[in-house]
């Protein structure tokens, strides 16, 4: 508001600044016509002084001016160039000609030959006047601009920063309950305790372990290692389909069974587990996922794919956006946390490929060699 309040002023004063300006020029033009008809007029006899015309002749250097007949046919024309042949030369002459008509009414004089029109247009400091508005208008956006990007920049930076917190503050509060829970597992083993209930609940903890070591690692660099794209993608596949309802089909295709790519096994898992888990959501218990692995020379795509409600083409670029979430319950941090994982720490990408209302998603996953 403060920058559209200072550029409307200026507008207003450049304007009035540019009609004092055009005032004096139109007075010069007329100065200027005086002594041109003071010149012809004479007849050089007695004691008459030409100098002072003759001076303000020659002194407009600034001020464009054609002189015309009755008739409109060119006679003469001042502070014109016409020199270069790629303007035109004296068709440059008559369009602007067109112009200064159009801009002021023209000064009618008598050079001793008939009735004369004397055609002016803005001097180059007039015109340099009326354009300095818009530059300072342009300027001024830009500034504008780049203002909007580092306050956009900050608010992202803050928003890392509540995440990478949030993250790690959650990493650290399943820490203690989750050793606890180790100590009193071995002591059901030392006691015989039903060894095949302790044998899942191991499960269980070990998925809570993988769990805490997941936020622990969100804003730190992880260590990307080569391993078999396909067998991670085969036991997420695995893990999810026995926590899935039992309408639901999870597949798994790929045409090698052994694809190497560099990852964070961890953080990945947790990529596929994010995508799957909102492809349940979305399917209501019935349905099908379909993980979907494409080998190319310098990039391998993974391809997930539902048959759920699918998102509506306003949302499609909002579900990426920290906080954003279709759900009654949730913070909207899965899928946000999942393109940064993909885009920062694997150097890859992650977007919705194709979803149509009604009959489904397909998230694709690009992971660069």
């Amino acid at each position: 508001m403060v920058a559209l309040v200072i550029v409307t002023a200026t507008l207003y004063y450049t304007n009035q600044l540019a009609q004092r300006l055009g005032e004096e020029e139109k007075k010069r033009v007329e100065l200027i016509v005086k002594a041109i008809e003071h010149n012809s007029t004479a007849t050089g006899e007695g004691s008459e002084d030409f100098t002072f015309p003759l001076y303000v002749i020659e002194e407009n250097k600034t001020t464009p001016l054609i002189i015309t007949d009755a008739n409109e046919e060119i006679i003469d024309f001042r502070n014109i160039d016409t020199t270069n042949a790629r303007r035109g030369g004296m068709n440059r002459v008559r369009r602007l000609l067109g112009e200064f008509r159009d801009a002021h009414p023209p000064i009618v004089s008598h050079f001793g030959s008939g009735q004369n029109y004397i055609y002016y247009g803005d001097s180059y400091l007039l015109q340099q006047l009326r354009l300095f508005p818009y530059v300072q208008l342009t300027i001024i956006f830009l500034f504008l601009v780049v203002v909007l990007i580092a306050l956009s920049l900050a608010h992202r930076s803050i928003q890392n920063q509540v995440w990478v917190g949030l993250s790690k503050e959650t990493a650290h509060q399943l820490g203690t309950p989750l050793s606890s829970l180790v100590g009193w597992m071995e002591l059901m083993r030392e006691h015989d305790v039903n060894k095949e209930a302790v044998a899942e609940m191991q499960k269980d903890v070990d998925r809570l372990q993988l769990v805490a070591d997941r936020f622990g690692k969100v804003g730190s660099v992880p260590n990307l290692e080569e391993e078999n794209l396909v067998q991670r993608l085969a036991n997420m596949v695995d893990y999810m389909q026995k926590r899935a309802p039992a309408k639901v089909a999870i597949t798994l295709t790929a045409a090698e069974d052994d694809i190497r790519v560099n990852m964070s096994g961890p953080l990945f898992d947790w990529v596929i587990e994010n995508l799957m888990r909102n492809a349940l959501d979305a399917m209501d218990g019935k349905g099908s996922i379909s993980v979907t692995v494409t080998n190319h020379p310098q990039q391998v795509w993974v391809d997930v794919q539902d048959t759920g409600k699918g998102i509506p083409a306003h949302q499609v670029k909002k579900i990426f956006n920290p906080g954003f979430t279709t759900k009654k319950r949730g913070w909207g941090l899965g899928l946000s946390l999942s393109k940064r994982i993909i885009e920062k720490y694997h150097h890859g990408s992650l977007f919705v490929k194709q979803s149509e209302p009604g009959k489904g998603t397909m998230f694709r996953i690009i992971l660069r060699r």
